[in-house]
């Protein structure tokens, strides 16, 4: 018999702020909600820490105002580096500081002084909707792809109903075949076909499409 299931690992949140007591109080509400909790008292030291561990945050609730790199210009390191989603907390909550956060891609914000009773459940909404947009992310990259091998095997048929004088349906067939044969993927055959049809008609334009006359 196969031992116990090895236990979910903690959700890791990365806090930022240059408040230490503020930093103690939100550390020690999310570890008793169950979560893993790394502290850092400025930007610079968040993003050694990160290097140095390798462990990408689930989410990283940044200070908007800090010394040196303030949350803002961190949310975009973290974005460039790891996608890694922003929850900001801050002393102001007017419409202009709201709007930065918003455009540097907020899930989540909390204003100080903080309610404790608020941290837990917006710091799981937050993760709630970092997960939703992720898998977003995934499912329009998913969709993409699709397409895009979609527009390669039907200009590859392009290429065959040219060279070969025929149908579209025989076009195809001739190429699902080929990879069948090959026992390839048809959209790497599809590919590969391009290829050499555009390295041979830059060797030699007048191998390329005919065009009808007028």
């Amino acid at each position: 018999m196969s031992g116990p299931a090895a236990p979910a690992a903690k959700r890791l949140i990365l806090l930022v702020d240059d408040d230490v007591l503020i930093l103690g109080l939100l550390g020690k509400f999310l570890q008793l909600a169950g979560y893993e909790v790394r502290i850092a008292t400025s930007g610079a030291m968040a993003l050694a820490m990160l290097a140095e561990s390798g462990r990408v945050p689930d989410l990283a609730l940044l200070d908007v105002s800090m010394p040196g790199m303030s949350g803002l210009e961190l949310a975009e390191r973290l974005h460039a580096d790891g996608d890694i989603p922003v929850m900001f907390l801050s002393g102001n909550d007017d419409q202009a500081t709201v709007r930065q956060a918003i455009d540097g891609g907020a899930v989540g914000y909390l204003v100080k002084p903080v309610d404790t009773a608020r941290i837990a459940p917006s710091v799981q909404a937050a993760l709630a909707r970092a997960d939703e947009l992720r898998q977003l992310r995934g499912n329009e990259g998913r969709l993409t792809l699709a397409l895009q091998q979609g527009r390669e095997v039907g200009m590859a048929v392009g290429v065959l109903m040219e060279r070969h004088r025929t149908d579209r349906d025989s076009a195809f067939q001739m190429l699902r075949e080929h990879a069948r044969s090959h026992q390839r993927k048809l959209n790497d055959v599809a590919a590969e076909l391009l290829a050499a049809a555009e390295a041979l008609n830059f060797a030699d334009p007048r191998l390329g499409p005919r065009r009808e006359r007028k």
